[in-house]
């Protein structure tokens, strides 16, 4: 299994940088897996809810540890969540264009999760999952 099909098949997911702004990045790629049919989680300190979820500040502060987080926060914030989900346990992350760190990579790939951050973009590959379903 490549490391795309390894962070989509979890069956838990979070967006760190979910926004409540419908024009941002972080609450599109939020919508993108929610109305996939996958359970997921919005990660945002400054948010109570987001498209009607509770949001939460840290992945500490989930109800469950997600398998695969979409990371979508400047780089310098994008350390602080893979910080986060070393020491929670996360398998899967997927740093989106824009919020790639080389010293969160690396960190994470030494902790032995799977990581996506080569300017790859969840939303073409999740629009791709789409098309083949309703073909």
């Amino acid at each position: 299994m490549d490391q795309i099909q390894k962070f989509l098949s979890a069956s838990t997911f979070a967006v760190a940088g979910a926004s409540r702004d419908r024009s941002k990045y972080g609450n599109i790629v939020f919508r993108a897996l929610d109305t996939s049919g996958r359970t997921v989680y919005p990660l945002n300190p400054t948010a109570p809810e987001i498209e009607g979820q509770a949001a939460y500040a840290s992945i500490g502060d989930l109800p469950v540890v997600p398998e695969s987080v979409s990371v979508v926060t400047p780089p310098s914030i994008t350390r602080e969540v893979v910080q986060q989900a070393i020491a929670a346990g996360v398998k899967n992350l997927w740093m989106q264009p824009g919020a790639e760190d080389p010293q969160a990579g690396e960190a994470a790939r030494q902790a032995g999760l799977n990581v996506i951050d080569d300017g790859r973009c969840i939303l073409v590959l999740l629009a791709r999952e789409h098309a083949r379903r309703k073909a």
